[in-house]
């Protein structure tokens, strides 16, 4: 009887650990379901972020640069603009100007007094102030296009203590954003100035070059002179008849004439050093319709871009 007592209570203890054995198994589903939810709710919060820095960046990272094709006949200004785009925003603008005859930009000519807008025209500010406040406002709303203009002069009311036409910043930074990043020029931005040592014995002129680097490149050339006795400059002189090359000397076109010529060439090559000479006299081939000797124009421009590498 004890022996059938033992037999069933070692019977009902297997059968107790083999349904333990049995059940165990059933609770590992559970645990991957936990596994498999936990990555869907990290997931998202990553691809939102993602999307949302992707509409925040509405710019690629670079420098950008665009200017007007050519100096206004008026005011001999050429307007320029560069824009730095960082983390996809514009963070730097530069509304500036060069001008035909070389020397200072505009922004440095307004802050030297040179560019006298309150004193003649009654201006409520000098130029580069106005500017400033017209670059804060595009740093401001990040889209050239965003400008509401007043009138066919396009001034605006949308910038408070701003009474300049405003179209060359925001038409020439909608251009240059669509252009997309660019290369800097080999030189460093800035005025560069130099001239002859001494007066010509002969004409008694002296040999002067100025030259106004933007973004790297060479943007405006002035071949000139000054004369020992005072006066106009050479260009000057020329241009009224102060200078009769032709007249006296029988050249093909008069002297500005011809070093305009000679001064677009240097602009096309943006390399002083980068002409032939056909003789002695340093008259070349290279410049259509120049017969006057150039190696003052190359000569001074080599010697005033020295400093700007």
């Amino acid at each position: 009887m004890n022996k059938k007592l033992m037999a069933l209570g070692l019977t009902a203890v297997l059968a107790v650990s083999m349904l333990a054995g049995c059940s165990a198994p059933a609770e590992e589903p559970a645990a991957e379901e936990v596994k498999t939810e936990a990555p869907v709710e990290t997931e998202a919060p990553a691809e939102e972020a993602t999307e949302e820095a992707a509409e925040e960046a509405m710019y690629a990272d670079g420098i950008y640069f665009a200017k007007e094709d050519a100096f206004s006949e008026q005011s001999g200004w050429k307007a320029t603009v560069i824009l730095e785009v960082k983390d996809g925003k514009i963070a730097t603008v530069d509304w500036n100007g060069v001008s035909k005859n070389a020397g200072l930009n505009k922004e440095e000519a307004s802050k030297a007094g040179f560019y006298p807008m309150v004193e003649n025209g009654g201006a409520q500010a000098p130029w580069h102030e106005q500017a400033a406040k017209a670059e804060a406002h595009l740093l401001e709303i990040q889209d050239p296009t965003a400008i509401q203009y007043a009138d066919d002069n396009y001034h605006t009311d949308a910038i408070s203590g701003v009474s300049i036409g405003v179209s060359p910043l925001f038409k020439l930074a909608e251009q240059a954003l669509a252009a997309g990043p660019q290369e800097m020029g080999p030189y460093t931005d800035g005025a560069y100035h130099a001239e002859e040592a001494d007066f010509s014995e002969n004409s008694g002129w002296k040999g002067t070059v100025d030259v106004t680097v933007v973004f790297g490149n060479i943007e405006s050339v002035n071949w000139s002179g000054v004369h020992k006795d005072g006066g106009d400059d050479k260009k000057t002189a020329s241009m009224n008849g102060g200078y009769p090359m032709v007249e006296n000397g029988g050249a093909q076109a008069p002297w500005h004439e011809q070093a305009a010529k000679a001064e677009a060439h240097l602009l096309a090559t943006q390399n002083p050093t980068d002409i032939q000479y056909a003789d002695d006299n340093y008259h070349t081939d290279a410049i259509s319709g120049v017969s006057i000797g150039v190696s003052p124009l190359f000569t001074l421009a080599e010697e005033a871009l020295s400093t700007a590498k």
